[in-house]
């Protein structure tokens, strides 16, 4: 097995965001992009991983930000912590459903899973929107599921949240890749 590759300095100068960054594919995210020069807003519910991340990279841009992406302060707090300039949003945290059924899922599954997997993309890209259209750039990666491309047993309120992840991401490329992003 190879070693990572990076670019050094790809992405100097650039502020991301990436949600999830305390563990998995967030954490990788918000390593790479980091180790490529950009200042990461790592956020992540779990204040531990963050610290731990923090910890595992001393030499990083990294800029932890705990909270709960599903609460509009959250969200807030997260934006607020780029400075004012987002170049770049990875919507990464998601969370699954116990593989649950339509006959089995029940109405707070349902309800939390779509909070984090769907409502906090929302709520994201809309803040984040603003700074980039002013700058006339900006890239939004919102991460799905194989799921979210047929019927599976991954639980109905997950493959649903990935599914309409799917749909968000392509109305936002419609109404703003006039716009640079």
């Amino acid at each position: 097995m190879s070693a990572v590759q990076f670019t050094p300095g790809r992405f100097a100068g650039r502020t991301a965001i990436v949600t999830g960054a305390g563990s998995g594919i967030g954490r990788a995210t918000a390593v790479r992009l980091a180790h490529e020069g950009a200042r990461v807003v790592a956020a992540d519910i779990s204040a531990p991983r963050l610290d731990e991340l923090v910890a595992a990279f001393p030499d990083l841009a990294l800029v932890p930000v705990a909270g709960d992406i599903v609460d509009e302060a959250g969200v807030q707090a997260i934006v607020a912590a780029a400075g004012g300039t987002v170049d770049a949003l990875a919507n990464v945290a998601g969370i699954m459903d116990s593989f649950l059924p339509p006959a089995e899922v029940d109405d707070a599954t349902w309800q939390r899973v779509f909070d984090v997997n769907v409502n906090a993309v929302m709520r994201l890209t809309r803040a984040v929107l603003p700074l980039m259209i002013e700058a006339g750039s900006g890239a939004i990666v919102n991460v799905s599921s194989e799921a979210s491309l047929r019927a599976s047993a991954s639980g109905v309120a997950y493959a649903s949240s990935k599914h309409a992840v799917n749909g968000f991401t392509k109305s936002v490329a419609v109404f703003y890749k006039g716009k640079g992003i």
